[in-house]
Parts: C-alpha cells; structure tokens; sequence
C-alpha cells in the first residue's frame, strides 16, 4: 500500500507502535514510519468502531489520530516520529483536554 520513492540511508529510529518494536527513518512522520512498517489502521471511529488511517498525510482529515507518549488526539501525519516514542492506536474519540 505505501512504498518509499528512495532507498537513501537516513539514520534508523526505533519507537513502538502498540507496543512493538518498530524502525522508521530520521525525519519520518508517525504516519509515514507507521504505513512504511505495514501499519494501516491508527484508530477506530467512536460510534461503529469501524477502522480509520492515514488519509491526506496533510493533518486536514484527522484519520490519523493516535496517542503519543500517553498523549490522545494526535495527528500521526503532523507529528515526527522521535527514537523511544510510544504509539498506540486510538479507540474512540477522546474529549478536549482528557489525556
């Protein structure tokens, strides 16, 4: 589904993604590491449960909202992915200001 358009060496960092280990590049979005590993879904919808993932890859659709770091309500596509981050998927919606 999502393929690199280069092969160049940027340096490798390691997060987790529900709590398995996973590379990304130096640079990367969450969403961009996520999709590149395989990941497609990053939450399910509040009302039907139904899957949902990186849509615009432009943080206008917020198909990709994760939580970070204990964090909810992030955009996986806005955000740069840091070595020792924690991403889970999001199940649901979350209330502004609840984390």
């Amino acid at each position: 589904m999502f393929r690199r358009l280069s092969d160049r060496k940027e340096s490798a960092v390691s997060f987790t993604f529900n709590g398995v280990p996973t590379m990304a590049r130096q640079g990367d979005s969450v969403a961009a590491a996520l999709l590149a590993a395989g990941h497609c879904i990053t939450r399910r919808t509040p009302v039907s449960g139904v899957a949902r993932g990186p849509y615009c890859m432009m943080g206008v659709c917020f198909e990709c909202l994760v939580k970070i770091d204990g964090r909810l309500n992030r955009q996986a596509c806005m955000t740069t992915v840091v070595e020792g981050m924690r991403v889970e998927t999001q199940d649901g919606a979350a209330m502004p200001g609840q984390e």
